[in-house]
């Protein structure tokens, strides 16, 4: 193992995973701190609620490439030399989940960031294409028919976790089956304030493309 490439791309990981999207954009373009706005997060569901569409579609394909270039890492470990073949997902999970932290806690920002829901939307896709797949269109039904992001978030991490003990989906490696229940977990867990809204009905709806200013 080449300790030092990987050590560095590990923490270029983090940084990837740090940068601040919808703090940049709302400090940019609108002369505002994003997470003094709306739910306070720093992340694509407040920017559409605070910002609009084109800021919040914006912010979401950049985080959602975040998690996917910082998980894409690994492969570049793999492809100088520096990790063995088997240890691939091991280091592309390392990777995501740094990345992930890196939006949760950006260095950049004062360590006030978003969920990372995007994010890991993004390190899911490099691991696992075509789970995610039929998780995005689980997201995107739930959406359209909800308009919560939150709610449509859950669904389609606990249905990646579900996918995964069918026999179409189920991974060659036993962890990415654990870390898909763990995952489902952590975004219950990460949600819990929005579940107690959803439970009293004061959760915030995101507007669709189509909808009238």
């Amino acid at each position: 193992m080449n300790l030092p490439l990987v050590l560095g791309l590990l923490v270029a990981a983090y940084l990837i995973g740090s940068i601040p999207t919808a703090l940049w954009v709302g400090r940019a373009f609108f002369g505002l701190d994003i997470r003094e706005h709306g739910s306070g997060n720093s992340g694509a569901t407040n920017t559409f609620r605070v910002l609009g569409k084109k800021p919040g579609s914006f912010v979401m394909a950049v985080d959602v490439l975040k998690g996917w270039a910082a998980t894409s890492l690994a492969s570049l470990m793999l492809g100088q030399g520096a990790i063995l073949p088997q240890q691939l997902l091991y280091f592309q999970l390392a990777c995501g989940v740094l990345a992930v932290v890196g939006h949760i806690y950006p260095i950049w920002a004062g360590f006030r960031g978003g969920k990372g829901v995007a994010t890991v939307l993004g390190m899911m896709l490099a691991i696992a294409p075509a789970t995610v797949g039929v998780c995005i269109l689980v997201f995107l039904a739930v959406l359209l028919l909800s308009r919560y992001v939150s709610l449509s978030s859950m669904t389609a991490g606990l249905t990646f976790a579900l996918l995964q003990l069918l026999p179409g989906f189920r991974p060659d490696n036993p962890l990415l089956l654990w870390f898909g229940f763990v995952l489902a977990a952590l975004l219950i867990y990460t949600h819990r304030a929005n579940i107690g809204r959803l439970r009293a009905g004061t959760e915030s709806r995101v507007p669709m493309p189509w909808d009238k200013k």
